[in-house]
């Protein structure tokens, strides 16, 4: 096949963690950038950390993230099915094994358990199994009378003890590795499933998967998926192995960090879009100078050729930057349906939630910000007279005092409470006593919010609270610097 063919094949086993988003991206981005399909397939080999709700994660998040797979098991296609389990129903596995066999590229196994364990040997400091080949001299004959008295197997690879295996990464560049070095690893386990590393070389080749995209962590592998392939004669696909996704302390990204799946992050208030494009930035540089990225412009502009090899650091103050660049950028009344019930449960009051939405839309990073900085106007926090003083503005707690009074009786005269209406009428007021505006509008801010850093505004705190609510907390702001 001369189209380009790739695929996620994620195991169920629960969350879908950032590293496989990344790999599903890629693919899908690798697949569309050429014109190419993008499929989906289940690999449940595995099944004793197989989890039934880990497949609605998948479908949901491949779904939210709009990487929309051509084939896949709930929309089927022409190399089906493909979801592994059913694959294994089929016999398909255990088919292509013992045409390894016959090859003498796999055997039979029967060592128990007890003869494997004293096999184990310390390598690097870790305690690792090294099969011997001990079956691999069984005559025909013997294995033959194991098999018919139902003695319990697996199929190991047949790989060769001396010279070297060389595999080209497209990332990586190529690698060589001392084939003393590769184990007889299972192809078939006893349960009669296929290993993860068997079953994905078998169904990328029948369903003509042109690349192939994984995690670096896969590298030490690639050698047994190449000599496989050249057992069988197959041809080797594109391998694009992706770096390490590491938190900001350069460990390996994990669930105690908080956000190591998509869900952690949409549940952290982290829009779908904005996760997609910091994805993509996660080892992957695009050749011009920008960082916000549609799904459509990824696309477009995605060559896996310019990824990296160094590890990705997951920055969340980026990622937070990002988010509220998104924010920003989204269309009020779609923003608004998100956030009204946020503000609502922060407020508790009857206020103009839209025009409160409007004051956050542009300096909120995630939603979860949201209370912390709207809760004043439930109720006014307890604060120290101290923050009237602002060395730039060049007020001081005694300066406040003396506008505060002087607006009071203007403010209390005052009809409409616009916005607009309160800007005009204190402006007129700043330029009669020949004021700057921060040395009167900063103490008005401080009496009716008493927080430091707020959402809007003097003007557009005060339209939002109401002219008793004003009134009454500025009344309070003058008693406190009285006092």
């Amino acid at each position: 096949m001369n189209k380009v063919r790739t695929r996620f094949a994620p195991s169920p086993t629960g969350r879908m963690h950032v590293g496989n988003l990344r790999t599903a991206l890629y693919a899908y981005l690798i697949a569309k950038h050429e014109g190419g399909d993008f499929i989906l397939r289940i690999e449940d080999t595995d099944q004793e950390r197989f989890v039934p709700e880990a497949l609605d994660i998948i479908y949901r998040t491949l779904e939210k993230t709009g990487l929309k797979h051509d084939e896949g098991p709930d929309i089927g296609g022409p190399v089906g099915p493909y979801v592994q389990s059913e694959r294994q129903e089929q016999g398909i596995y255990l088919e292509y094994a013992k045409q390894l066999i016959e090859k003498g590229e796999a055997y039979y196994c029967f060592c128990d358990k007890e003869r494997l364990e004293s096999l184990k040997q310390e390598i690097n400091g870790k305690e690792v199994m090294v099969y011997d080949k001990h079956c691999l001299h069984l005559s025909k004959a013997e294995v033959e009378e194991k098999l018919a008295a139902g003695a319990p197997f697996v199929i190991r690879q047949n790989n060769p003890q001396t010279g070297t295996t060389t595999f080209q990464d497209d990332i990586y560049g190529d690698i060589t590795v001392d084939n003393a070095e590769l184990d007889d690893m299972v192809l078939i386990k006893s349960d009669g499933y296929p290993t993860y590393n068997f079953a994905n070389v078998v169904d990328d080749h029948l369903m003509g998967i042109t690349h192939v995209v994984r995690g670096n962590e896969y590298l030490s592998s690639s050698p047994k998926y190449n000599r496989l392939y050249e057992a069988f004669g197959w041809e080797v696909p594109t391998y694009v192995h992706c770096p390490l996704i590491t938190d900001e302390e350069h460990k390996k990204l994990s669930k105690r960090s908080g956000h190591s799946s998509y869900e952690d992050l949409i549940e952290a208030g982290f829009l779908n879009e904005a996760v997609v494009n910091f994805v993509a930035l996660l080892g992957w540089s695009p050749e011009e100078n920008r960082e916000i990225f549609s799904l459509e412009e990824l696309v477009e502009a995605f060559d896996y050729h310019h990824m990296g090899k160094a590890p990705a650091v997951f920055d969340v103050v980026k990622l937070r930057w990002m988010n509220g660049e998104y924010m920003k950028a989204m269309d009020f009344d779609v923003f608004y349906e998100k956030v009204e019930p946020i503000l609502k449960e922060a407020i508790g009051r009857d206020v103009d939630y839209r025009k409160v939405a409007a004051m956050v839309k542009t300096r909120i990073e995630v939603f979860p910000d949201i209370p912390e900085m709207v809760d004043f106007i439930a109720e006014l926090p307890e604060y120290d007279t101290a923050m009237y003083a602002h060395k730039k503005m060049k007020t001081t707690p005694e300066t406040a005092l003396v506008v505060l009074k002087e607006v009071l009786p203007l403010l209390e005269a005052q009809v409409d409470y616009s916005n607009d209406a309160l800007y005009e009428t204190l402006v007129g007021f700043i330029k009669e006593k020949g004021y700057k505006n921060g040395y009167v509008m900063w103490p008005i801010r401080t009496a009716v919010s008493g927080k430091q850093t707020t959402p809007g505004g003097a003007t557009e705190l005060m339209e939002v609270l109401g002219k008793e609510e004003s009134l009454k907390r500025i009344r309070l702001g003058i008693g406190m610097l009285e006092g």
